[in-house]
């Protein structure tokens, strides 16, 4: 495979992506993938080793990727984002996750809290205070989905909150 040399490792270039190497990407996709291989390239891959030997993440970092757009993927123009399609967005992580895994997956979770948010939520003020601070990654969104049995696997959850009144009741592991 082609690539460039960062230290000990190879990393793809935009032109060994298979996504672009199969076409079929309109003008905006491949757009999209530069942008997310020039901050990958200044913003990941130097500081990646780093940050997985100090078992942190760079909410800067985050931030920046914020500024371009990328805290905020799914969630609709109308309430701040950029409002693309799954495919779309899985073009900007594929590049992403070459430089850093560990904020490329942070940032995943985050975009599909925000677009949760902007999908279910009904009330417009909520979402205009909330969304605007999850777009730009001042507020960082998550979410757990495990329990002893299953550990990751949605299907097999047998926790269910369920509305009482003005209550949650909640039974489950």
């Amino acid at each position: 495979f082609s690539g460039s040399t960062y230290a000990d490792q190879q990393y793809p270039t935009l032109n060994s992506l298979s996504s672009s190497l199969h076409g079929g990407l309109n003008d905006l996709q491949l757009e999209f993938q530069t942008l997310a291989l020039n901050f990958c390239d200044a913003e990941l891959k130097p500081f990646a080793r780093e940050w997985d030997e100090r078992k942190c993440v760079s909410y800067d970092t985050l931030r920046r990727a914020a500024d371009l757009g990328f805290g905020g993927l799914y969630v609709s123009e109308e309430n701040g984002g950029l409002g693309l399609s799954r495919f779309d967005t899985s073009l900007i992580f594929e590049i992403l996750s070459m430089g850093c895994v560990s904020s490329t997956a942070l940032l995943t979770i985050h975009n599909m809290t925000a677009w949760m948010l902007d999908t279910f939520h009904d009330d417009v003020e909520f979402k205009r205070e909330y969304l605007s601070r999850l777009v730009s990654c001042e507020w960082m969104g998550s979410y757990c989905l495990t329990e002893a049995h299953c550990g990751s696997d949605a299907a097999a959850l047998k926790t269910s909150a369920k509305k009482d009144g003005d209550y949650y009741v909640i039974s489950g592991s």
